[in-house]
């Protein structure tokens, strides 16, 4: 258990600049990815660091915390030098809620790129945020939806592109935060990126 005095920090790295995570259920087991805004990044992480990690020891924390979660993962690395863990506090979602009834006890772990889409790089049949086809977007000043009753001004949207390289998680816990002192992972991560800070 980590020094709770405040003088010690984590040795592993904490890794929090990626967008969120996303959860695919149409595989043999649901995916857990991880979304990178910069498919450069996104292969230097994999490479550098989850390739690294040996499946039995990837350990998966979800922290409960009101109406947001804490994501925290991590494992023990064959090249130590390179590991980090990652962390990031996002909004509870009917996605999230769907994985944690459906996951049972395993996932895959893969890596997304996450990329915004305007009106000039989208296919005609794209989704806007405000839910009509790129085709029924204005191609002039704006791009405003075409539609009456929508006050969409803007198009709007995004594309996530998946690894196909996959790790398997079996360690998954989901937590409520009073007990994360019991959870060496979780309580890391909430001491060094929360407590610690308060």
């Amino acid at each position: 258990m980590p020094d709770t005095s405040g003088t010690q920090k984590s040795s592993i790295p904490w890794f929090d600049d990626f967008e969120g995570v996303a959860y695919r259920y149409y595989d043999l087991r649901m995916n857990i990815i991880p979304l990178i805004s910069e498919i450069k990044e996104a292969s230097r992480i994999w490479y550098d660091t989850i390739h690294w990690w040996a499946d039995p020891y990837i350990r998966v924390r979800f922290v409960d915390a009101g109406n947001r979660y804490w994501f925290v993962m991590g494992a023990d690395s064959k090249k130590p030098e390179n590991n980090m863990s990652f962390y990031k506090l996002l909004p509870k979602s009917e996605n999230y809620e769907r994985f944690k009834k459906g996951h049972g006890g395993e996932a895959y772990l893969r890596l997304g790129v996450y990329i915004k889409e305007s009106l000039d790089g989208a296919k005609k049949s794209a989704a806007c945020n405000c839910g009509h086809r790129a085709e029924d977007h204005d191609e002039g000043d704006g791009d405003a939806c075409l539609y009456y009753e929508c006050d969409c001004k803007e198009f709007s949207s995004f594309q996530v592109n998946l690894f196909k390289r996959k790790k398997t998680i079996t360690d998954i816990a989901f937590l409520d935060e009073r007990d994360v002192k019991g959870d060496p992972l979780a309580w890391n991560c909430l001491y060094t990126n929360k407590y610690s800070q308060d």
